[in-house]
Parts: C-alpha cells; sequence; structure tokens
C-alpha cells in the first residue's frame, strides 16, 4: 500500500474534523454527524484510488453516504478496503466534551474482519503487555497478569470502561481488586488508542462497545505494537442473520489482533474536541488548527501532525 495515500487520507479527516468543529457543543448530534459524513466524502473523491468502505456509517438502507459496500476514491489506483467512523464521538461533540475524532483505517483488500453492525466484548493493552491477555478468563486474572507484564502492581493500574449500565458487574470485580477506574461515556476508539500508549495514563480498556470500532481500534494497535482480543455479542436475531450473511461462522470465537486488522494497515485521526492525545480544531479569522496521528504498520512509523489552514486557499469539503 503506497505510503503516501496515508498523508492523503489525512486530508480526508481534517476535512470531517472541520466540518464538525462548528458543531460542537451546540446540541444537535444529527447535524454534526451528516457535516462530518458528507465532508468525508466529498474528501474522499479527490483521492486517486479505488476503495470500498467495510465499515462505515452502516448498511445501504441506514445510511445515505459512506454505507457498507459504498465505493469511494475516483476509481483509479490501488483497492484500497476503508473502515472509518467520521465522527467517532457524536454525543460527545454535541456536548463539547473530550475525546471526539474523526478516523480513517485503510487495509489492502481482505485486511479487515468485516465486522456486523452490533457490540463487541474488547480487552486491549499496550505493547508491554502484549500476549498477557486472555479475554475467556476473569478481569481479575487479566489485571494480575497485566500488572505482571508491566512491572507493576494491580493497585497502580488505570483501566478504561464505557460507562453503561452493562457493565456494572465489570466495573465491580475491577474495583474489588484495587485497579483505578476512568468511566468515559463515549469514544472507545480514542480508549483503546490510550492503552496502547505510555503518556496517556491508560493501561487497559474492558467492556463492550461498538464491533465496527473494535476493527478500526484494531488497526491502530497494529501500528502501535499493543493487543487485542474481542468477542462478537449479539443483541438480537436479525444481527445474528447479519453476520451469517458477512460470513461469521462461529458466534463465539475469540478475536485476536491479526484476525481483526492484518496485513499492511493504516489508521489516521484529527482531533474534532480535546482529547488525551489529540488536539480538538481551534478556529482563528479565516482559517483553523488541527492535530492529527498517521501510523502505519509496515514500519511503525506513527507521524504527528499540526496543521494550519487558511480557507481562503483550500476547497471547502463542507466546512
Amino acid at each position: 500500500m503506497d505510503r503516501n495515500l496515508a498523508l492523503e487520507f489525512v486530508r480526508v479527516t481534517e476535512a470531517a474534523a472541520l466540518s464538525v468543529g462548528r458543531w460542537i457543543g451546540r446540541g444537535n448530534e444529527t447535524a454534526a454527524d451528516r457535516a462530518a459524513v458528507e465532508s468525508m466524502r466529498k474528501a474522499f473523491d479527490s483521492i486517486k484510488f479505488e476503495g470500498t468502505i467495510v465499515i462505515g456509517e452502516g448498511e445501504r438502507d441506514e445510511a445515505p453516504m459512506l454505507f457498507i459496500g459504498e465505493k469511494v476514491g475516483d476509481g483509479n489506483g490501488p483497492k484500497i478496503d476503508i473502515a472509518c467512523d467520521p465522527l467517532e464521538g457524536t454525543t460527545i461533540t454535541a456536548l463539547g466534551r473530550s475525546e471526539a475524532i474523526s478516523v480513517i483505517a485503510a487495509a489492502e483488500d481482505g485486511g479487515f474482519l468485516h465486522a456486523p453492525d452490533t457490540y463487541m466484548d474488547k480487552l486491549v493493552v499496550g505493547p508491554q503487555a502484549r500476549g498477557a491477555i486472555d479475554i475467556t478468563a476473569s478481569p481479575t486474572k487479566n489485571l494480575k497478569e497485566i500488572a505482571k507484564a508491566m512491572g507493576k502492581e494491580v493497585e497502580d493500574l488505570m483501566v478504561i470502561v464505557l460507562d453503561r449500565p452493562r457493565h456494572s458487574d465489570l466495573i465491580a470485580e475491577i474495583r474489588s481488586t484495587g485497579a483505578r477506574i476512568r468511566l468515559i461515556g463515549d469514544g472507545d476508539v480514542s480508549a483503546a488508542i490510550a492503552a496502547a500508549q505510555e503518556e496517556t495514563g491508560v493501561d487497559v480498556l474492558m467492556g463492550i462497545g461498538g464491533a465496527p470500532e473494535g476493527v478500526i481500534a484494531a488497526a491502530a494497535l497494529r501500528c502501535l505494537g499493543g493487543d487485542m482480543q474481542g468477542r462478537l455479542v449479539f443483541r438480537k436475531d436479525d444481527e445474528r442473520a447479519r453476520a451469517r450473511a458477512m460470513g461469521i461462522k462461529d458466534e463465539n470465537r475469540v478475536y485476536g489482533l491479526e484476525d481483526l486488522a492484518h496485513g499492511n494497515v493504516m489508521f489516521i485521526a484529527t482531533g474534532i474536541t480535546n482529547g488525551s492525545y489529540l488536539s480538538g480544531v481551534r478556529y482563528f479569522g479565516g482559517g483553523a488548527w488541527t492535530h492529527s496521528t498517521v501510523m502505519r504498520s509496515e514500519t511503525g512509523t506513527i507521524r504527528d501532525i499540526r496543521a494550519i489552514h487558511h480557507f481562503e486557499h483550500k476547497p471547502r469539503y463542507g466546512w
């Protein structure tokens, strides 16, 4: 996969972030999401590649743009599978809270698990605890093994968990071990990445979030050298039927990192609101600043990109 594509794709996440930035704190989730989707779609079409959305805004009858199976790009160039979330953190953005991002993961044809739009139980750690996790074991056992691998006490660990009623038992068990918890309202792609970066102070992500977001996070973890396991969690029979149609044969399968994202992958994200590793969009008269990250699994390169945009000189992808 051409490394220059990574720098092309960052223009796409920047376009989405700049569009969404106008909706921060305005309480309108629908408008924020629409702005992100429309801008990302237009920006994709300016790039020379033949892309297929494999993780997107939903299925064809659920989303007007960026649906699963949609073709993006100008139709020329390499064939690339795209997993994207134009706005990860819709509620976060509407409320003006932290950790909202626009994100793209790219892989060579067939590089991503075609995950249905359902839940996934996830366990994520950084490079120091790679190989120390087992999602079939209890949270207590996992925290002990993770602490051992990292040369820490369990009490030193910070575990990030989505603040949901379904996690009440998980939260209680984590607290019983003495580990600390950071509860978040949304944004488990950002949370998974935080768990793989030492400077964030987060050591582990545990709990149930979106399966599509799990695939996107796996791409980042491949680049960061972290580790992840996941299991699909179905809510309804129609989700099971859709999963079977997408090639999922074993409902109870444990997916490792390479099962979720394999081969040469890229991960690109731009901050929308301020977060633990990306700053949010900041506007000035006639322009804005953005902060992005670009990662490649092939080389392990991680680029930190801080850009200044002057709107009078740029095509407007809806912002």
